[in-house]
């Protein structure tokens, strides 16, 4: 807050700086104060510290700063202050100070008040004490804000003060006062809507309404006519008019809406407004504008083609002259395999220019990627550089690098740039670990000259040094911020097997192999072994003995530590980035790849699948798939999971890298131990070989081979597009080479004649649309006679025909007919040039019909007419044409079959590339660019420009008027930089008058003249050699033309009819020569390029127009190509017209074809009496006819049937590869045939029962599902028509697959046959006695098994989990249990466990119609399965014997004395075991004792105790073993277990009750 003081020291200033300053008097009427009070500072109360700091520190804004505010500003804040006034105006008399206020106020400063003051609200007090205020500003406080605040309207206090003596120079009380009582006083305007205003705002406020103050009392002061008024006039006067401010509301609505409006409204940005796809698209993004404003050219700041729409700026950092060496070495031996063969090699034909060629690459780089000069500018201007120069021989310069090699060089160039940025990464990674290794130092980084290499090298350091990595990059300072702590996610841990062996003593272990990893891979590298092993007293296993964890708990055996010592060697090298490198060259030159169908390949990829040529490929070279599209049709076919690919390498190879590692890693010693350690060593290669080097061989091999195979036919279709656009315009008979025809272009679309009219567009010289019309034909002679008054009128140079259909060739021939008659015509002969017709590729003008650009550019006309300027641009110039697709040129076809492979970034490069060459081959007229929009596409492929530069140079030379004279203007006027103007001036053309003017106004002053050099392609730089062989040439000395244009010696010779003749009359040789003498300059190309330029500027160097031929035109018309038309192929056909003679028939593709008599039938019939119109035939094409001058395109077919019914398979087949697996091929076709064979049978059976389907295993099975267990599906078998399939249900997804033999079998399969084998000995009359005797037999034995008490459900383990819990629960007792085998439907598993100690045993039990058999022991029920299963036990347990003392066994069927048996052992004898309380058959009534099955058991057999299982029947638990007792259960002491899970009620009652009914 100002003081008195501080505001008095500045007042007279503010009265100079004031321009409105009247003549200073003071004015008469202000308030004076008390006689006391005085002005003095000491008259104030002290000021605080806090005060005086503010003060100091401009806290208080001085005065002389109120008019440094700009008009703007003050508006606005004027605009502000009414708007709050309006709003705050209806609160004034709330907010009136009472009679209390002012009372208390006047005690307190000793001023007088008037009675209507602003109340001072409460939060807007300042933070310093208000300074003491003067009474001098009574007069002021008077008014209420709104006065203050009005600039349009004298206000009260002026009024007022109109009698005030102003005559006064030099005082401004006034301001005095008023700060003094602003210091008091809070204004009402000074809030804010969002609360307080701090200090400057209110200090600023103040000095505003101070300065408007006296801008209005220095207005009234210099109003006479106001003089003479006293007080109580303007009393009346106001009483009658009011003060003037009644109506400000009405004028204050529009000022608010408008402040509301500027201050709602922020600073807009074009990022604002459109979408960033839109902004990417017109390049208006931040990296678009850096790329505007370097000066390097445009290509070479982006990563991707210019063409590319998501085309991103590079951020390689350019060489330096340091580089260049490294770069010539490493460049050189990547250039191509020809440049190898013939510089290399010492019997090369340029063996002796291998310096030559090095020093040309060193040049070639510097001007690429140092003086950031483009391939266009290196390979015109500076080609000597490149090229042999032999002063002796200057007549035979040698090319060493072609075009081709310069952007080859480039693109390698980038890959070294690359590499360069990678190691200069690798060594930043290497300063920032803080470590020293030799190693590293001097072999690893010295040897990095690959991307992999370098990308080897950073894993390696980082495997090695992990903790010295962690510990060097998780650092802090103690002034970092502290950062709060977040919550996230627990990463999964990335420590791998190495990194836990290696802070393990297994590392020690390691050591102990006794030779580095790092010295073998130098003994790998080096001719001989440079390291040696250190020898180990003890052999491998003693020695990891010493490694061992003394606590039993954690240690781990001798072979494990080593087997983990073994990783970490190998892991070591299989890491090292020497050795990967080595194997990456050795895969290289004996990488093989070989190619296997999948399930799925085996069926869809037949003979007539483009994928057939590899679908068996077997050991083929890498090195022969690179030029060819082979691999990248692999890479497809194994994306569609129709392949699988392997690389391997050759075993030779192999052997030979495995046996040098070897020998690198080997002792020499002979001892055994040594022998020993070498066969660790061996393992450890082995791991390091299939774990990591032949991995990483195999990962970089299938790189390799996809991208050079993608270089590859990327290069093919550059080749193709350079031959379609390398050509001159279409030259008409009397037309110069070079210029430009006038085109009448016609279509008849697709030519249907009730649809389609006929488009004509006329094109003149300069490209522009002079005419187009529609005709409906040209059959009516109305139309023909429109169609000749057009030609007549505009006389075009030749006439392009193109269409969708063959129909086309019609409206070709009718043209020509039309031209031909009107010639023939006699008088109007004269008048109808001859005008030829040409049909043209129309691959661009379909594209572009379709386009915005023609929409934009010809609105009005058809679709089918846009179609016609495309056609006629072509015709004009096919660079243009291309060149305005833009990124939709990867939409043409340039490779018919394999173009899809391509990257299309890669293909966008390819074909940018080409563009670049042709267009800077024929330069831009930079004039005629800025005034086209169409030829203004040419002007982006200039050296050193692109979209966006190019963008911007339109731009500039549209604002300077939109022509340029000469090529100076493009320094003079800023339009390029250096860089871009050297590379783009000499292929800019600037098109000049015949004569020269002078280079000086009258006035002496420079001017813009054009310069005749400026219309040629010569580059600046060398104007001085062209001026002086034009001299030469013309004989002239300097003093002729001393006083011309420096250039006027070149218009002469020009303009000389024998220019040609005098210049070849230069010695060039000489001249050249001199030149490299005296300054090492190279120009002999470049004298040749001037002498061509000063005969013809810019003369056309192209090749002749190319027209397509006869194929071409048919696939453009039809689609058809020779491969779809070949000779042999079966093609439908559709007879149109029959005559006696002949069929005329058309194919699908609108062809036209015959097939004469003797082709038709066999028998020899007319045609009229075989085929008939619209009929639809089978034919053999036999011979396809083109005749493209008579616009004839046909075929000849046959349709006998002989001819069709043997196909054209033959013809259809892809050829399959020399690599070929043949004996793969004959197993999978074998089991195909199998397949398919079994497929047929299995659809041919019919046999009449309800259990018969027609389904496979799965779909039996899937059948089953729903159905009861025992439930059968007889269905046909895939062994062949003699044998069936039952499969019936064992269990929930358990079924078991029986085969069934056909006696008699039926061939048709219309009935079963007459008898039914299963396994060779069972034999039945009929399916049903089969499902009853057989299947449900096997069905009962089964649920007789699941419902006894030792069946467990579920998996064998959880029967073993049972067992386990019962035998710790009664450690005394042995248990088994059956379950079933889930890997052989029809068998259970019994398993047992003799005691806790021992593991669970498990034996098959096979289940058959009669009997089960465990092993080869048969059992007619489940009690005597538990017999033969115990026999079998004991008797493996006893060695056999089961008898008394002596061993003996008890003959079969004997009984031995009855005697205690003796705890633990089971009562001896047969007889007694089955002899009381017997069950009963449950299948009949036969007895089931032992003797009534043949062989049932074996000799010695004896009774057996149940063996650890729970009492029967109820029995209490006996002690030890006990013959179990086989009393009939009853009610009260047997409970029945409920029946197993898919069992049916009835079948389990049968069972458990003893009283299944019927024999067995």
């Amino acid at each position: 807050m100002s003081s008195p003081v501080r505001e008095h020291g500045h007042a007279p200033r503010d009265d100079e700086d004031d321009p409105m300053q009247g003549s200073g008097q003071e004015e008469e009427g202000d308030a004076v104060g008390p006689a006391g009070a005085s002005d003095d500072s000491s008259e104030e109360p002290e000021e605080d510290e806090e005060e005086e700091r503010r003060i100091r520190e401009g806290f208080i804004v001085d005065e002389d700063e109120e008019e440094e505010q700009e008009d703007s500003e003050e508006e606005r804040r004027r605009r502000k202050k009414r708007r709050k006034k309006h709003h705050h105006r209806h609160r004034d008399e709330d907010e009136e100070l009472d009679e209390d206020d002012l009372e208390l106020l006047e005690e307190n400063t000793g001023a007088a008040f008037p009675r209507r003051i602003t109340r001072i609200r409460p939060g807007r007090e300042t933070e310093s004490p208000p300074a003491a205020s003067s009474s001098k500003a009574r007069a002021v406080v008077e008014s209420s804000d709104e006065d203050l605040d009005n600039d349009d309207f004298p206000r009260v206090q002026d009024i007022h003060n109109i009698w005030d003596d102003e005559r006064a120079a030099g005082r401004d009380d006034d301001d005095v006062d008023m700060d003094d009582m602003d210091n008091f006083i809070e204004y009402e305007d000074e809030e804010e809507a969002g609360g307080a205003m701090d200090e400057n705002e209110r200090e600023e406020r103040r000095r505003e309404r101070r300065r408007l103050e006296k801008a209005r009392r220095r207005a009234f002061g210099s109003r006479p006519e106001l003089a003479g008024i006293d007080q109580n006039a303007w009393e009346e006067i106001h009483e009658v008019f009011g003060d003037g401010h009644d109506y400000d509301w009405a004028l204050l609505g529009d000022e608010e809406a408008v402040f509301e409006e500027e201050q709602a409204k922020p600073e807009m940005k074009y990022q604002d407004v459109f979408e960033p796809s839109e902004i990417r698209a017109r390049l208006l993004t931040e990296d678009d504008d850096l790329i505007r404003a370097q000066d390097i050219p445009e290509r070479m700041q982006l990563a991707t083609s210019s063409l590319s729409p998501s085309a991103t700026l590079s951020l390689h950092k350019p060489l330096t002259e340091n580089d260049l060496d490294d770069a010539a070495s490493w460049v050189i031996t990547r250039l191509s395999s020809r440049k190898e063969r013939d510089f290399f090699r010492g019997d090369g034909p340029y063996h002796h220019l291998l310096s030559d060629l090095v020093q040309a690459i060193t040049c070639a780089l510097r001007y690429l990627f140092v003086s950031s000069f483009e391939v266009p500018y290196v390979w015109t201007h500076k080609r000597d550089y490149i090229s042999h120069f032999n002063p002796a021989t200057p007549r035979a310069p040698v090319e060493l690098l072609s075009l081709d090699d310069l952007w080859r060089l480039y693109s390698v160039g980038q890959k070294y740039r690359s590499l360069l940025e990678r190691r200069a990464a690798l060594d930043a990674l290497y300063s920032r670990l803080g470590i020293t290794d030799e190693y590293f130092q001097n072999e690893v980084r010295k040897r990095v000259e690959t991307a992999e290499m370098a990308s080897d090298a950073t894993e390696w350091l980082g495997m090695k040094y992990r903790e010295e990595k962690k510990s060097k990059f998780d650092v802090s300072f103690h002034d970092d911020e502290e950062q709060s702590e977040v919550r996230k996610h627990k990463t999964p841990s990335r420590i791998s097997a190495y990194e836990l062996a290696k802070k393990t003593i297994v590392s020690k272990l390691a050591e102990g192999f006794g030779i580095k990893p790092h010295e073998v891979v130098l003994n790998f590298i080096s001719d001989h072994n440079t390291h040696f092993v250190e020898e180990q007293e003890l052999n491998p296993l003693a020695y990891a003995e010493q490694f061992v964890d003394p606590d039993g708990t954690r240690a781990q055996p001798a072979e494990d530590l080593l087997a983990r010592a073994r990783m970490i060697i190998a892991t070591e090298l299989g890491k090292d980035p020497l050795l990967r490198q080595e194997m990456r060259n050795t895969f290289k030159s004996n990488a093989l790849v070989s190619v296997l169908p999948t399930e799925r390949g085996i069926t869809k990829i037949d003979e007539h699948h483009p994928y057939y040529n590899f679908k068996y490929l077997l050991n083929k070279n890498a090195a022969d798939m690179l030029q060819s599209p082979q691999f990248l049709n692999i890479l497809a076919a194994e994306s569609e999971h129709l392949v699988t690919v392997s690389i391997t390498l050759s075993p030779e190879a192999k052997a030979n890298f495995e046996r040098k590692l070897n020998d690198a890693y080997a002792s020499d010693s002979f001892s055994d131990t040594a022998r020993a350690w070498n066969e660790e060593r061996s393992r450890v290669v082995q791991e390091a070989l299939e774990q990591h080097l032949i991995p990483v061989g195999i990962k970089w091999t299938r790189e390799w081979i996809r991208e050079e195979a993608e270089d590859y036919l990327a290069k093919q279709c550059a080749q193709t597009l350079r031959e379609r656009i390398d050509v001159a315009p279409y030259t008409a008979p009397n037309m110069k080479r070079g210029d430009t025809p006038s085109v009448m272009a016609m279509s008849w679309g697709k030519g249907d004649p009730h649809k389609d009219s006929i488009a004509i567009v006329f094109l003149d010289e300069a490209g522009r649309l002079r005419e187009h019309t529609k005709l409906d034909n040209l059959v009516n002679t109305e139309n023909q006679d429109e169609f000749m008054d057009m030609l007549k009128r505009r006389r075009p140079d030749v006439i392009a025909i193109g269409g969708f259909s063959i129909a086309t060739t019609k409206l070709s021939r009718r043209v020509k007919e039309l031209i031909e008659s009107a010639k023939n015509s006699g008088d109007r002969s004269d008048e109808v040039p001859s005008i030829p017709v040409i049909y043209v590729h129309d691959e661009v003008a379909r594209i572009y019909q379709h386009s915005q650009r023609a929409e934009d550019e010809f609105s009005a006309l058809t679709s089918l007419g846009k179609y016609c300027i495309g056609l006629a641009r072509y015709v004009q110039s096919p660079l243009n044409e291309y060149a305005a697709l833009g990124s939709d040129i990867s939409a043409i076809t340039f490779e018919e079959e394999f173009q899809h492979l391509i990257p299309k970034e890669k293909l966008l490069t390819a074909l940018e590339r080409v563009l670049v060459d042709v267009v800077n081959k024929v330069g831009v007229d930079i004039n005629r660019a800025v005034t086209d929009s169409y030829y203004q596409h040419l002007l982006r492929f200039v050296g050193g420009l692109g979209p966006r530069k190019a963008q911007v140079l339109v731009k500039k030379i549209a604002s300077m008027g939109g022509n340029l004279v000469n090529r100076d203007q493009f320094i003079k006027n800023g339009l390029l930089t250096t860089k871009i103007f050297l590379n783009a001036a000499g292929f800019l053309r600037i098109v000049q008058d015949s004569e020269l003017k002078p280079a000086k106004n009258r006035h002496g002053e420079d001017i813009d003249v054009p310069d005749p050099l400026d219309s040629t392609r010569i580059h600046p730089e060398d104007y001085e050699l062209a001026r002086k062989m034009a001299t030469d040439a013309l004989e002239l000395d300097e003093e002729d033309v001393h006083d011309e244009h420096p250039s006027h010696v070149v218009s002469l010779i020009m303009q000389d009819e024998e220019n040609e003749r005098k210049l070849d009359d230069l010695n060039l040789d000489d001249f050249a020569v001199n030149m490299f003498v005296a300054n090492q300059d190279k120009k002999r190309h470049t004298l040749n390029v001037i002498r061509m330029e000063l005969v013809d500027p810019f003369g056309e160097r192209r090749a002749d127009f190319v027209l397509p031929g006869d194929w071409e035109v048919l696939t453009m018309l039809t689609g058809e190509t020779r491969r779809t038309l070949r000779v042999g192929l079966i093609v439908s056909v559709q007879a149109m017209r029959v005559k006696d003679n002949f069929v005329i028939v058309r194919l699908d593709s609108g062809i036209e074809g015959m097939i004469n008599k003797r082709y038709l039938t066999d028998s020899g019939l007319s045609p009229l009496q075989v085929v008939k119109p619209g009929q639809t035939l089978s034919g053999v094409i036999i011979d396809v006819k083109l005749d493209l001058a008579a616009d004839q395109f046909s075929v000849e077919l046959s349709s006998r049937e002989n001819d069709v019914s043997a196909g054209d398979s033959q013809y259809r087949r892809v050829k399959h590869d020399e690599k070929w697996n043949h004996a793969q091929y004959d197993r999978d076709a074998e089991m195909q045939a199998r397949k398919k064979r079994a497929e047929v049978d299995r659809t041919r059976r019919v046999i009449k029962h309800p259990n018969f389907h027609n389904f496979n295993s799965q779909q039996a099975e899937v059948y089953l599902e729903k159905q009861q267990r025992g439930d059968v599906v007889i269905r046909p078998s895939s062994k062949g028509s003699d044998h069936l399939a039952v499969t019936w249900k064992v269990d929930d997804k358990l079924y078991q697959h029986i085969d069934v033999v056909e006696i008699n079998a039926d061939p048709t399969g219309q009935h079963a046959g007459s008898k039914f084998v299963v396994d060779g000995t069972h034999q039945f009359s009929d399916l049903d006695e089969l499902i009853v005797n057989h299947v449900q037999a096997m069905a009962r034995k089964v649920e007789e098994l699941m419902m006894h008490e030792k069946f467990k459900p579920g998996t064998e383990d959880d029967l073993h989990l049972s067992l386990r819990n019962f035998v710790a629960a009664n450690p005394s007792k042995s248990a088994y249990g059956f379950t079933l085998n889930r890997k052989r439907p029809g068998h259970f598993n019994l398993c047992y466990l003799a005691n806790k100690n021992s593991t669970v045993q498990t034996w098959p039990v096979r289940v058959t119609p009669e009997a089960y058999y465990l092993f080869d022991t048969p059992a007619a029920g489940v009690p005597e399965l538990c017999d033969a299963f115990k026999i079998r036990q004991k008797s493996m347990s006893y060695g056999g014997g089961l008898g008394g003392p002596a061993g003996g066994k008890t003959p079969y069927g004997g009984r031995t004395p009855g005697r205690t048996p003796a705890p633990g052992h089971a009562t001896p004898g047969h007889m007694s075991v089955r002899q009381v309380g017997r069950t009963p058959n449950p299948y009949g009534g036969a007895s089931t004792h032992p003797s009534a099955v043949p062989g049932a058991y074996p000799p010695g057999y004896g009774g057996m105790s149940q063996y650890g299982a729970p009492p029967q029947y109820g029995a209490p638990p006996p002690a030890g073993f006990q013959t179990p007792s086989y009393q009939q259960p009853g009610p009260s002491n047997y409970g029945q277990p409920p029946a197993p899970p898919g069992v049916h009620p009835s079948r389990a009652a049968m069972i458990q009750g003893n009283s299944w009914p019927g024999g067995f």
